[in-house]
């Protein structure tokens, strides 16, 4: 693979440590960039903040909002709360970071190029950077697949094929991959998110308006606590941590949406738009619905807590971002893989049968090989935590404290008390990144092993319903 697509590009990356903080001529030098795209068929930097808000929100206002109850039911209430306002606060503040970083460097185009700049420009460090970049992509794109499977399986109650359901949902989410900008991707992101916020708000009044949960035994009332039971273990614990944190860290895309952005100086107002609603949702979601469910009835997602005709209502409205959140992550991986390509061939702006075959082609690979990893890992939830455990440690966490770092060479670090408290926060950063990697992983193995105990682990291509 390519380190990147010019020798001017290259030499650009090279110079990272040679810049000096301040950039002057911002609004020259983005400028410049949409000026040369104005003569293609096909421009990238059409994206207003309002569009990249879009697929924030698309992105963040998802189907894993459902599973911040069980992570309350397991931490507690009052621990539950602050570390989704922690976490949030970490990402907010990481994504700022990441958006200076692509501001003194506006020919970055992705993580890939970010990774490369983090390591000196070493071509090895860009590519295990964009290994890691395809890989945590596609496995969220299967993921979708599953889910997309599970909801067909929970809504029609069929005794059809699991398999055949997740060929139809690689199939739909296809075609929802194949725009090729950004810009025309963020009309679809607006209703996946308002949709999914419908699904959200459904499942709060529905957990709170029925008479029981799901599976209610006469007697055993919903027990809530605010504080973790006794006898809660250490990978459980980590579990119900971690599950909020991936869910919450989502940085791995925002070089890529920035890069579409007309003028990326804006982004702060979407990121801060998203950031507000996301706390306010996924703070609202696992409380309440803990507080009505209680630890006995909860499962994730939390859709499978209700009965049966509240969680089908619910779930149905999660079915714009179920296929198109699968599909923003393909765009984004087969964009990569494209622009390398064709690095500077006419292809790449231009509206040509070569162009879209290639394209098409790329999004299809993608897919499919989406449903290969969905299908053939009869423990794919559990593999899913460990590829989140090795990915957004270094994505979520280490990569924005190292770039806090460069952005800041030593000499200036430590100048005043705000900006030495800083840097000691960044430093933070890449130890808690390293911690998550190293206890992420040993929970999720250790996961994996249980499951295997306890019997749960399925077999690969499988016939048997996954339905909530």
């Amino acid at each position: 693979m390519a380190a990147l697509d010019t020798k001017e590009h290259l030499a650009k990356v090279a110079d990272v440590k040679s810049r000096d903080i301040s950039v002057s001529d911002d609004e020259s030098t983005f400028g410049t960039l949409v000026a040369e795209e104005q003569s293609h068929e096909i421009k990238f930097k059409t994206c207003s903040w309002q569009k990249t808000a879009a697929l924030l929100f698309s992105e963040y206002i998802c189907l894993a909002i459902l599973s911040f109850p069980w992570s309350f039911s397991v931490l507690g209430l009052v621990p539950g709360i602050i570390v989704t306002l922690a976490v949030s606060g970490i990402v907010l503040y990481t994504s700022l970071v990441l958006w200076r970083f692509c501001l003194k460097y506006p020919e970055i185009r992705d993580v890939c190029d970010i990774g490369q700049m983090l390591f000196g420009g070493s071509k090895l460090a860009y590519n295990i950077t964009s290994v890691f970049f395809i890989l945590n992509n596609t496995f969220i794109q299967a993921l979708h697949v599953l889910v997309g499977a599970e909801l067909l399986n929970t809504l029609s109650g069929s005794a059809r094929c699991t398999v055949v359901f997740s060929v139809v949902a690689s199939i739909i989410c296809f075609l929802i991959s194949l725009p090729r900008t950004l810009d025309k991707m963020s009309y679809l992101g607006t209703f996946s998110a308002a949709t999914m916020g419908l699904a959200v708000l459904l499942a709060m009044i529905f957990a709170g308006v029925q008479d029981h949960p799901f599976g209610y035994i006469v007697g055993q009332e919903p027990l809530v606590t605010a504080f973790p039971v006794k006898g809660t273990t250490y990978v459980s614990g980590m579990s119900a941590f971690l599950n909020i944190t991936y869910t919450l860290v989502g940085q791995i895309t925002l070089p890529s949406f920035i890069a579409e952005m007309k003028d990326p100086r804006d982004f702060p107002k979407a990121l801060w738009a998203v950031t507000i609603a996301e706390v306010i949702t996924f703070t609202l979601c696992g409380a309440l619905m803990y507080h009505w469910i209680g630890n006995q009835y909860m499962v994730a997602p939390a859709f499978g807590s209700l009965t049966e005709e509240y969680k089908k209502i619910a779930f149905s409205f999660a079915i714009p971002t179920i296929i198109f959140l699968g599909a923003l992550y393909s765009s984004v991986t087969s964009r990569f893989i494209f622009f390398r390509i064709f690095r500077t061939s006419h292809h790449r702006y231009s509206n040509t049968a070569t162009a879209w075959a290639t394209w098409a082609a790329i999004v299809g690979c993608t897919w499919i090989l989406a449903f290969v990893i969905a299908e053939v890992i009869p423990f794919f939830s559990d593999m899913l935590s460990l590829m989140s455990s090795v990915f957004d440690s270094w994505f979520g966490f280490i990569f924005w404290g190292m770039a806090y770092l460069t952005l800041y060479p030593r000499a200036t670090r430590w100048s005043g008390p705000w900006r030495s408290a800083e840097t000691l926060a960044n430093y933070f950063l890449i130890v808690l990144g390293i911690y998550i990697l190293g206890a992420g992983t040993y929970v999720s193995v250790q996961s994996i092993i249980d499951s295997y105990n306890l019997g749960k682990v399925g077999s690969p291509f499988t016939c048997a319903s996954n339905a909530i």
